[in-house]
């Protein structure tokens, strides 16, 4: 089975000024189409041809000989959720379900927060920040490169992308201030809360 580019929930304009359409031009169009291209070729004919996105990373990840494997496939997966993980005029409240959650969690909403960004911010180079369920409990990570919370058994709810080619075009070299746009005016509440299920 092929893997595909997923189509966008919203038109490429929709996240402007937060997110301008030059921005997700190269980065749905031309990065996250090369993950796709790239793990579609490595495994052509293999017997990963046969299994989900999912099996591919866990398996890739245990050997490194598969580690071009693991980087693009993983890539794609971390882009499915991030595309989905925005929405036109997002941010605001959180519905109450996710809402009490985090409060138990982290303590606050602000707590969480400030966790969140600074997990996005200290990520050296490229990476991600998350927000997974680990077991029960919501915790917040980073992770270099291509790496993702699913490799630590864990269930990724937000992912925010912090390679540059995410926010350079926009922020330039201010990282904290595209992730504070991100968690103000970008994420799709409800989506995360969702993923709580």
């Amino acid at each position: 089975m092929a893997f595909e580019l997923p189509k966008l929930d919203y038109e490429k304009t929709a996240l402007a000024p937060i997110m301008s359409e030059k921005t997700l031009d190269l980065h749905h169009g031309k990065h996250h189409q090369t993950y796709i291209t790239n793990l579609n070729k490595f495994i052509s004919g293999s017997e990963m041809a046969k299994m989900s996105l999912e099996e591919i990373i866990l398996n890739s990840s245990k050997d490194k000989s598969k580690t071009v494997i693991f980087n693009n496939a993983s890539q794609h997966w971390n882009h499915i959720l991030f595309w989905k993980c925005m929405k036109p005029k997002g941010g605001g409240k959180m519905p109450p379900k996710l809402e009490t959650k985090i409060k138990k969690d982290f303590g606050s909403l602000e707590n969480f927060k400030k966790e969140f960004i600074q997990a996005g911010i200290t990520q050296f180079g490229s990476g991600w920040c998350w927000l997974s369920l680990n077991n029960e409990k919501l915790v917040v990570s980073k992770t270099p490169n291509a790496e993702n919370p699913l490799i630590k058994d864990m269930k990724p709810l937000l992912g925010c992308d912090v390679w540059e080619h995410s926010y350079y075009v926009d922020y330039q070299s201010r990282r904290p201030e595209y992730l504070e746009n991100f968690f103000e005016k970008l994420i799709n509440w409800e989506f995360v809360d969702s993923n709580l299920d």
